[in-house]
């Protein structure tokens, strides 16, 4: 971070006195504002010294409203290419200071190129936008531009990554390019995302709210789910999105960067094996295991603040870079619902097109009933997490740390998925449902007028006869029953084993998962 901070000051007296844009006036404007300039923001993001830029000379072809007389190179977006650390990234900016950031004809083709070009070469492509929307002087010739980029966009998508950060306004139409990208960085207080703004809001249907209220980062970190990470300021956002890419491969075709890892592999930690308490509706936060597992404790983790109740996000294991996907006790008893199905599904899914290894942690006492769940359409979305498990071909090991109950066994990476590696804890219970409830429906007449002794003694019956991971080691859905101690360890060896790992689909145009 101090790194950061120091290339930030040298950045800002390059640009002081340098007349880009929209000039020093407007950029001092956006200074106060607590936002940086364009040519700043990619400079801070990029390696020092590798930023090439692309169409700076480009300027836009409207003569109408008076635009002939203001005319500004390069329009009033930057692009090009330049290295972090040490590899290709293709990036475009939008400067607010040049009529607020709007997207003409010409920088949409602008846009198009450098995304044509990251394709082509199979490196990711950034795109830091502070935008009012499309150009109306140009009308729908600015409106094309957008839709070239969507299309760019969806081509993109699964053959190199694609990171938006909203660091300023972002509405209209410009909201549907991050939309289709990966992930989605907001800055706090300063960016904001809608279709439709506040007051059109408040003439079409009477609703008062506020631009933060309605678009904000928080609102759409948590409420919505379309942002993925919120910064505290421009550098911030930097900073994280260079954190990102070290987990990232540059394309479809190559395995993500690995480190030297001098965190020992055969590290057992002994809080583990107590960590799961004794009682099973009593919470613990599995973001501690993931912590004790990962090398050097450290989990980047992603939608944090959207459906707590299942946990994404990046580690590395053996300095090979995972994607983790955990449910989580704490929040709503890890029970998984419409929110955190398509959650987990979106992430599932990027690290099956990026060739990441998928780690699972396992405690899932079923689906989160309710009419609202049901109204909402639980089958098709929770259907959708079965579908992105299915259809993954990387390395699945998944780890049942506690329950694993009903139709959410099945869908979080159990062995029927293709899963390659499956370990369960001592403590873990695989069932149709919970001991308690099974046992009211099963013993029913017996238990009938009979004491709270005798239903106990059904209840630890039934455990031992039917949740037992050693019966779903029987018959071969459960690999090993480990201490947690080994999980590491364990881990680490079925990574290794998996690591030419080859599977395959059957050939068609493309699946149909159910939207």
């Amino acid at each position: 971070m101090l790194e950061v901070m120091t290339r930030l000051e040298e950045l800002r007296r390059r640009h002081a006195a340098a007349e880009e844009g929209g000039g020093a006036e407007r950029r001092e404007r956006q200074h106060k504002e607590g936002k940086l300039a364009a040519r700043e923001r990619v400079e801070l993001l990029l390696d020092e010294g590798t930023f090439e830029e692309l169409d700076k000379l480009v300027q836009h072809r409207c003569r109408d409203f008076g635009m002939d007389s203001q005319v500004i190179p390069g329009d009033g977006f930057v692009t090009g290419h330049g290295r972090i650390t040490g590899r290709p990234v293709y990036v475009f900016a939008q400067d607010f200071t040049v009529f607020g950031g709007s997207l003409s004809e010409t920088n949409a083709r602008k846009i198009c190129k450098v995304m044509d070009l990251a394709m082509k070469v199979g490196a990711p492509i950034i795109g830091l936008n502070d935008s009012g929307g499309a150009r109306i002087q140009e009308g729908v010739v600015s409106l094309g531009g957008y839709a070239d980029i969507f299309l760019r966009n969806t081509i993109a998508s699964g053959v190199v990554p694609q990171i938006s950060a909203i660091m300023g306004p972002c509405a209209g139409g410009a909201v549907y390019s991050p939309a289709i990208t990966d992930f989605t960085f907001m800055v706090a207080d300063t960016s904001y995302m809608f279709v439709t703004g506040p007051d059109v809001i408040k003439t079409v249907t009477h609703e008062d709210v506020t631009k933060e209220a309605l678009g904000g980062s928080m609102t759409h970190n948590s409420v919505s789910g379309v942002g993925h990470f919120i910064a505290q300021d421009d550098a911030d956002c930097v900073r994280m999105i260079r954190e990102l890419m070290s987990f990232l491969p540059q394309n479809n075709r190559e395995d993500a960067p690995r480190k030297v890892c001098e965190d020992p592999i055969d590290r057992a930690d002994r809080e583990l094996d107590s960590i799961v308490p004794e009682e099973s509706n009593q919470p613990y936060d599995i973001k501690d295991v993931i912590l004790r597992v990962v090398d050097d404790g450290w989990f980047f983790e992603v939608h944090e603040h959207f459906a707590k109740n299942i946990v994404v996000g990046f580690a590395r294991l053996d300095g090979r870079p995972v994607g983790i996907v955990a449910n989580q006790p704490a929040f709503l008893a890890g029970c998984l619902d419409i929110n955190s199905s398509v959650k987990g599904a979106r992430f599932v899914r990027f690290c099956d097109a990026f060739n990441i290894p998928i780690i699972t942690f396992e405690d899932v006492p079923g689906f989160l009933p309710g009419t609202d769940q049901e109204f909402g359409g639980i089958i098709r979305h929770g259907a959708k997490l079965l579908y992105a498990y299915a259809e993954a071909t990387v390395p699945k090991i998944t780890v049942i740390t506690r329950k694993a109950y009903g139709g959410a066994y099945c869908v979080m990476g159990s062995k029927h998925l293709r899963t390659d590696v499956n370990l369960a804890w001592p403590t873990a219970e695989i069932a149709v449902m919970g001991a308690e409830g099974a046992v009211n429906i099963v013993y029913r007449r017996e238990l009938a007028g009979a004491g709270p002794e005798a239903r106990a003694a059904k209840i630890a019956e039934f455990k031992e006869r039917f949740a037992s991971p050693f019966v779903a080691a029987e018959h071969g859905y459960i690999d090993d029953v480990i201490e947690p101690h080994e999980t590491r360890l364990r881990l680490i060896r079925s990574l290794r084993m998996l690591e030419t790992k080859v599977d395959t689909m059957p050939r068609k145009k493309h699946g149909n998962i159910p939207l």
